[in-house]
């Protein structure tokens, strides 16, 4: 299972969490986030992390300006984008997670037009904000999901999550995002928690 950090702003900590290897970093350009990442973000990723940009309905032109000044091998989309939107983006080779918000089982039939626009899927809660809610949605309807797309997972996951995580036994269940949880403030990430789960969710995978 892969490791997706979100929300990360501050550069030495970037730098920080970058040395554990997680297999995404995302950062939020949306300026009503207390995430919003801005012109901060300039640290080269070591190894095989990918750089993953955040955007909340903004434009096609827009979104490709800030991939190209910042080097992004992706994007999430974590607002009511278009499924013609998202697949223009992916026709430029970049990857592409497109969010939903949900709250029960009917809430997955708005995935299936999305189905071949995008890379991923991910699950978040379903609040009035765009994420970083901090709070989990119940993970037994992910039951109900049985579309071909394979999903990150988000939503109020925590350090002592790893075990439960594990145990889902989904196999569109690609990966997991973790934010504010691992916090010590918004966009500054406690290193010590952050490699605890990590640890945890890697050493599950090998015992496996």
């Amino acid at each position: 299972m892969k490791v997706k950090i979100c929300g990360m702003k501050h550069p030495h900590n970037v730098l920080e969490i970058a040395k554990l290897n997680p297999d995404f970093l995302g950062f939020i350009f949306y300026d009503k986030s207390p995430r919003f990442v801005g012109e901060m973000l300039s640290t080269p990723m070591p190894g095989e992390t990918k750089k993953i940009g955040v955007f909340v309905n903004e434009n096609t032109e827009n979104i490709m300006k800030i991939v190209q000044s910042h080097a992004l091998d992706g994007v999430q989309l974590h607002g009511q984008e278009s499924a013609a939107e998202c697949a223009e983006l992916h026709a430029k080779g970049l990857v592409i997670i497109k969010a939903f918000n949900v709250a029960q089982a009917t809430d997955f039939e708005q995935t299936k037009q999305y189905e071949r626009a995008v890379d991923f899927f991910l699950f978040d809660t379903k609040t009035p904000a765009h994420g970083g809610s901090g709070k989990k949605f119940d993970w037994s309807i992910l039951q109900h999901y049985h579309g071909k797309t394979p999903f990150f997972l988000s939503g109020g996951i925590g350090e002592h999550d790893a075990e439960e995580l594990q145990k889902l036994n989904l196999p569109k269940l690609y990966a997991v995002d973790i934010n504010s949880n691992f916090e010590v403030e918004p966009g500054l990430k406690d290193s010590q928690k952050v490699e605890s789960f990590i640890t945890k969710i890697r050493q599950h995978a090998i015992a496996d």
